[in-house]
């Protein structure tokens, strides 16, 4: 008579990968399209941002425009002093060149969404009031009057 079971210990068979770099190119491909990069190189230090403890986070980004507001980096220092500096996108400016900047981002933007443009201002917290007076106002011309302030939570310490 044959033996129908053998008494042979058989081993695992070895695990299939030969759908992982599928899987790979899968992922990779996914957070290539979802992750958006740095759009701006700061020229201006804006890293101690003033603390306020009502924030509200911005709906769509896409409306909001920003102004950076501080003094110049390390490597614009020899360039442009220490003075407090404005920046749109990657350019220094000057208080009066706002409004046209507004202007033409405005412009630049789908005639429904225009109404909802929002400018938001990064400045420093040692930045001088009188700086953001000039931008406020600069903004009033262009007739931007939705206007944000970036700030960080205030901590109950403080």
């Amino acid at each position: 008579m044959a033996k129908i079971r053998r008494n042979d210990k058989r081993e695992m068979p070895a695990l299939n990968t030969s759908s992982l770099p599928d899987i790979i190119f899968m992922l990779l491909f996914f957070f290539m399209s979802v992750t958006s990069m740095k759009e701006v190189s700061y020229k201006v230090t804006c890293s101690n941002s003033p603390q306020a403890s009502e924030l509200t986070k911005l709906e769509k980004k896409s409306l909001v425009r920003y102004i950076y507001v501080g003094k110049p980096t390390d490597q614009y220092v020899k360039q442009f002093g220490t003075d407090t500096r404005i920046q749109l996108d990657d350019q220094f400016a000057e208080a009066n060149e706002i409004g046209d900047y507004i202007i033409n981002e405005r412009s630049a933007m789908k005639e429904d969404e225009q109404g909802k443009l929002t400018v938001s201002i990064k400045a420093d917290k040692e930045t001088r009031m009188g700086v953001i007076t000039e931008i406020k106002q600069e903004l009033r011309r262009a007739y931007a009057l939705k206007i944000s302030y970036s700030a960080t939570q205030r901590t109950n310490g403080l």
